[in-house]
Formats: C-alpha cells, sequence, structure tokens
C-alpha cells in the first residue's frame, strides 16, 4: 500500500500586485523523509514555505495536512497545526538563556494559585525538558542551559533553533537555509542533527541552496521554478548539475533524465 504524504498543496496561487510569485504549485511531504526545495532566486520557493508555514495566505489553492484541509492564518496557527518553522534569522532572544528560548511563546506557568493568578513561571520543569531535548539531540554540548543564547556559536545557536523545532513540531519541521551562515564544522553538526530529528520520525523540508548538502541529506528534491513545482526527483537518480540545469531552466526533465 502506498504511503500517503502528511502535508500536500495543490493549485497554490499568490500574487502581489502584477507579480505572480506562486504559478499553480503543487507541494508533497511524505511520512518520514527529508525534502530538499531547491529554486533560483525568484522561483518562489520562499512564497511556497511561507504558505506552507503560515505565514501568508495563498490567494487560490488548498493545503492538507494527513489529508484534511487547513487553513492557516498565522505561524502560530500553523505551529498549533505540528508545523515549526526554523528561519535564516533564527527568531531567538539573545539576551535570554537556552531554556527560556526554548519555551519562548509556550512556557510553562507554575500549578496553584502561584500559575493561575500569579502567572509565576516553572523555570525548574522548562530547564529539564529544555536539557532533555537537546540530550535527544545530541547537543549537550552546552553545559549550562541557563547560558544566554548570545554566548554561543552559530552552529549552537541553530542547534537550539532546531531543538526547540524538534521539541514542538510534532508533525512537520521547515528549515530554511540552516547552514548559510555556517563553517564547514558547524555545518557539518547541523546536518547531523537534522538526519537524528528524522531518525526519530519527524519529516523535515530542507530549503537550501547548498547541492552537495542537499544531495547528502536529502531523500527527495522538490525543484522550483517560475512559482510551481517544476519537478521531484531523487538524488541517486540525477547528478548536481543536473539539479542546477533543472532549476535553472537549462535543462528540460527529458534532458537530465
Amino acid at each position: 500500500m502506498a504511503q500517503e504524504p502528511i502535508l500536500t498543496a495543490r493549485g497554490l496561487v499568490k500574487r502581489y500586485g502584477r507579480v505572480t510569485a506562486l504559478n499553480n504549485a503543487d507541494f508533497d511531504l511524505m511520512p518520514g523523509e527529508i525534502l530538499a526545495v531547491i529554486g533560483d532566486n525568484g522561483a518562489g520557493k520562499s512564497s511556497l514555505i511561507k504558505a506552507l508555514s503560515g505565514a501568508i495566505r495563498p490567494d487560490e489553492g488548498e493545503i492538507r495536512m494527513n489529508g484534511k484541509p487547513v487553513s492557516f492564518s498565522s505561524p502560530m496557527d500553523a505551529r498549533q497545526n505540528g508545523i515549526e518553522t526554523v528561519y535564516q534569522t533564527l527568531a531567538l532572544s539573545p539576551a535570554l538563556s537556552i531554556a527560556d528560548n526554548m519555551f519562548l511563546g509556550r512556557e510553562i506557568r507554575a500549578g496553584g494559585f502561584m500559575g493561575k493568578v500569579l502567572r509565576k513561571l516553572d523555570h525548574k520543569a522548562m530547564e529539564r525538558i529544555a536539557r532533555e531535548k537537546l540530550s535527544e539531540l545530541g547537543l549537550m554540548t552546552i553545559q549550562n542551559i541557563n547560558q544566554a543564547v548570545e554566548t554561543l556559536s552559530g552552529g549552537q545557536r541553530q542547534g537550539v533553533a532546531v531543538a526547540r523545532a524538534a521539541a514542538f513540531g510534532s508533525k512537520v519541521i521547515i528549515l530554511d537555509e540552516p547552514t548559510a551562515a555556517l563553517g564547514v564544522k558547524e555545518s557539518r553538526k547541523v546536518l547531523e542533527l537534522i538526519q537524528s530529528v528524522r531518525a526519530r520520525g519527524i519529516p523535515i523540508v530542507l530549503i537550501s541552496h547548498n547541492m552537495p548538502h542537499v544531495f547528502e541529506v536529502a531523500d527527495r528534491i522538490h525543484i522550483h521554478r517560475l512559482g510551481r513545482r517544476l519537478a521531484v526527483i531523487k538524488p541517486k537518480d540525477y547528478s548536481m548539475s543536473d539539479a542546477v540545469a533543472l532549476m535553472t531552466g537549462a535543462k528540460t526533465l527529458d534532458q537530465a533524465a
């Protein structure tokens, strides 16, 4: 029996004035896979990801999750449906601790009167869960869960952002250029982190310009061109130069096959 996609989009259209960013775009994410999304600048992949993560509302088309139609009015709405997005900017608060960043916007309140009325936070519980989540993903090179995020390296910050997504993104994690600002060693750690998240059964959408990274970790590659899905290929069936040629329009699918 064929597996059903966990997240699908059909016929997405998004216009900004006279510019059509999404032109009847389709999308499929299978359970437990790493799906890379690649495309030239201006291909519309950012608009596609924003539509899937609730940052924009498409003008036309339908998004389904586990076969049921969904309509996200905001990223918070998508998050409540189990879709976590880690943007390039990471959206971390540098002055706050690792534990506080992990629970930003979903803090755990203390029990009883102190929590309900005085809104006291349960810092111990948040620290314990943050430590557990970081350990699960092999990130406990971070010694102190209470250290400020601004004291961490780029790779460690990316790790905290991914760990936060993995901790709360029960169904899908979208990663936007997670290795773009990192060196070779830190990029390697992030790729390992992505694979360990997938090993826990959470499917990942990876947006990246880095072809070696894409070909190393992706199960399938969604090629986006001129506002729509041009093709979905498997890395073992095509070369990196084929993927780039398809992405830029230098080759058609027939020529690359």
